[in-house]
């Protein structure tokens, strides 16, 4: 049988198969590597080994307010929350997904209602590596105007944002399966020691918003804010709440009605995602 001589292109692929750990390779890519050029004593050409995999790219999940039975806040004109949250949403998961550095998913991409606690399960059960909630809500003064980001805090940072969680906590009671049958002070302990590095990631990726909003997007005057958000309330996801504005304000209401604003305001976050990452050392991997 002639010798079958190996292309330079598979030549690599044997050399990054000879130095790469034998743990780090799968199954079939230890087969490859192993029978390459011939298989089975018949001169069947075994899978080429083309190098290091790529790492997985971090996901990222986007979870748009209120939804179904759930309108969330009503503007001024008539508009509901829980439609304006979706459409931004689905604009940034679109350029996300367009960009491709990262896998992104949707707690909801239709108008359906989920419970607070099950927005945060959905991020566990994909293995999210940032969770961002997208609203619109109302305050009680209509002069108010602007976006702003929230992130999980036992206290309030003001009373204006105690009293926007309040509003959003009313959604639904949070009760996690894991503090079943513990005291009060039993899960604030555990609460305490787990949240300490997500409080971090969390605090990142809303001075990323706040960075990334500034030239583009009008904001309220103190816009990083903290609060007892349930949906916030995941012990290892950094997350934060973005309000794009108010319901409550006209002018709020007009801009995110409009497709073109939205989009503006969904690229203003998926610049901040990007700065996100970087920060925590995870460059986006970029495609092609």
């Amino acid at each position: 049988m002639p010798f079958l001589k190996p292309t330079r292109r598979q030549m690599h692929g044997l050399i990054g198969a000879a130095m790469a750990s034998p743990s780090l390779l799968s199954g079939e890519a230890a087969l490859a590597a192993v029978h390459h050029g011939t298989h089975g004593g018949k001169g069947k050409k075994a899978p080429a080994i083309t190098g290091k995999a790529q790492p997985p790219k971090p996901v990222v999940m986007l979870d748009p307010g209120h939804g179904g039975k759930d309108p969330g806040a009503i503007g001024v004109s008539g508009t509901y929350e829980k439609h304006i949250a979706a459409a931004a949403a689905k604009e940034l998961y679109r350029q996300i997904k367009a960009a491709g550095h990262y896998d992104v998913v949707m707690t909801r991409a239709d108008d359906h209602f989920i419970p607070l606690e099950g927005r945060v399960d959905l991020a566990h059960r994909h293995k999210a590596q940032l969770f961002i909630s997208m609203h619109a809500d109302a305050l009680h003064d209509p002069g108010v105007r602007g976006a702003s980001v929230y992130t999980l805090s036992n206290g309030a940072s003001d009373a204006q944002t105690a009293s926007l969680a309040q509003t959003e906590n009313n959604a639904d009671r949070f009760a996690g399966p894991a503090f079943h049958g513990m005291s009060s002070e039993v899960q604030a302990i555990l609460t305490s020691l787990v949240h300490e590095e997500t409080r971090r990631g969390s605090a990142h990726m809303a001075a990323s918003v706040v960075s990334a909003f500034k030239p583009r997007i009008g904001l309220l005057r103190h816009p990083a804010r903290h609060a007892g958000f349930v949906v916030l309330k995941s012990a290892d996801i950094p997350s934060v709440l973005v309000e794009m504005g108010f319901m409550s304000n006209r002018h709020d209401e007009a801009a995110l009605r409009q497709g073109i604003y939205r989009q503006q305001v969904a690229s203003a976050m998926n610049a901040a995602i990007d700065r996100y990452f970087r920060g925590v050392g995870t460059s986006p991997t970029r495609s092609g």
